[in-house]
């Protein structure tokens, strides 16, 4: 009981120290015109050693990163808010009214073949097997709602906040055996997603970092990327997608070992991802064989100009033939 009570402290104190450093302050959204909300967390803008001499050769050189100040969802995004944009007749039900046509034109996704939550369930579970393209657009939606620009975190940022001014293995520390206080991973998942939440939070307040569902970064997979800051100091770094494959997903999930759950551990996308999807062209929204992919929400300190959150949110996919 007093191990508990000094980690909520040390918790309580670290976050009390972000907050001090930073203007930023904790949230919950309310997304309009529905019951439905999530909560975002202040992370403060730094600098941080990017990347691990330890790690695999796509992790290294270890590089000096300044970033600026952004919240991150304290939680992986459920389908309790994912499948409102999915599904018109599940947003009515959500909805507290009629649904306002700007939000009704917002493209949503083609119906799966499949169950995506593959039986995992959906109460407070983690959003699954969606694609990059699908996770985006599902902020474009959240942002027709609430006038809020959210988006995908990028590698940076994603790493940034996972350490929470860590330099460890894990943001936890160094011991893989402590694993199963923070993270769902291959040893204690019975192969299959959790509630988020339910584990123990880095630092920084934020839940599932490690393990659950991997998430979606908004970066290009360069296995050399790093090497482009090796010796200087790189600021706000972002690889922008310009293929189709790979792109960059992070944190591990339900069915891996712990070394590819590692704060710097980096995973590629894959077109086998999509290897038994029987679309001609496959769908721009699924991956029916990455039940093991979510997506975490980023919203900059800084709000782009309108021009800039229209390039974000109306890039064009990519067919995948």
């Amino acid at each position: 009981m007093l191990k508990q009570l000094l980690a909520i402290t040390a918790i309580s104190i670290s976050c009390v120290q972000l907050n001090a450093q930073t203007n930023l302050k904790p949230y919950t959204q309310n997304i309009e015109g529905t019951k439905l909300s999530f909560d975002m967390q202040a992370i403060p803008a730094g600098t941080f050693k990017m990347g691990s001499n330890n790690g695999k050769a796509d992790e290294k050189p270890v590089h000096e990163v300044k970033l600026d100040a952004f919240w991150m969802g304290k939680y992986e995004v459920t389908w309790n808010i994912f499948e409102p944009f999915l599904y018109r007749d599940y947003e009515l039900k959500a909805s507290e009214g009629k649904i306002p046509a700007e939000v009704d034109a917002v493209t949503r996704p083609t119906k799966p073949y499949l169950d995506m939550t593959f039986g995992m369930g959906k109460e407070n579970q983690p959003a699954l097997a969606m694609t990059q393209y699908n996770a985006i657009q599902f902020c474009k939606w959240l942002y027709v709602r609430t006038g809020v620009f959210y988006r995908l975190p990028t590698e940076a940022e994603w790493e940034y906040a996972c350490k929470a001014g860590t330099s460890t293995k894990y943001s936890f520390g160094e011991n893989a055996a402590d694993l199963k206080q923070y993270a769902w991973y291959q040893d204690n998942s019975e192969n299959k997603t959790h509630p988020v939440g339910q584990k123990k939070p880095n630092a920084w307040g934020l839940y599932d970092m490690h393990g659950n569902v991997s998430e979606w970064t908004y970066d290009e997979y360069l296995a050399d990327f790093y090497a482009k800051s090796d010796g200087k100091v790189a600021v706000n770094p972002v690889s922008v997608p310009s293929k189709l494959y790979p792109n960059t997903v992070r944190g591990g999930s339900y069915d891996e070992t712990p070394e590819n759950l590692t704060s710097t551990a980096r995973l590629a996308s894959d077109p086998a991802w999509k290897q038994l999807d029987p679309q001609i062209p496959k769908s721009n929204w699924w991956f029916p064989e990455a039940p093991f992919v979510g997506m975490r929400l980023v919203r900059p300190a800084k709000t782009p100009s309108k021009a800039e959150i229209d390039a974000y949110y109306n890039k064009q996919p990519i067919k995948d033939l």
